[in-house]
């Protein structure tokens, strides 16, 4: 698998040039989820990175950093087109009776 070094700006990881894991478009995933485990034994606490644009690198390469989203929801994962809310079935509403009946 190929990876790229990419920095970390902002939050608990700023500075930090961690390698990290290309797709098959050879680009790193949007965002980047970090699982800080709790100290007291409680649930862990999940950081989220967003990837943004830095500039270009090289011949035709282009560079990414990821900074920290404070704001961004941590459970939230891909949106695939399956995993929305389901349906309600295709029954056709109960008609009101007409004033002739």
């Amino acid at each position: 698998m190929k990876t790229q070094d990419t920095p970390f700006v902002g939050g608990p990881l700023d500075g930090r040039v961690l390698p990290v894991l290309l797709g098959i478009t050879g680009h790193p995933p949007k965002t980047y989820r970090v699982p800080v485990p709790d100290p007291a034994g409680g649930p862990d606490t999940v950081l989220v990175y967003r990837r943004v644009d830095a500039g270009r690198g090289g011949f035709m390469q282009q560079l990414w950093k990821y900074e920290y989203a404070p704001d961004a929801d941590p459970g939230r994962g891909p949106k695939w087109p399956w995993s929305g809310p389901r349906r309600q079935s295709a029954t056709p509403p109960e008609r009101p009776p007409s004033p002739d009946e």
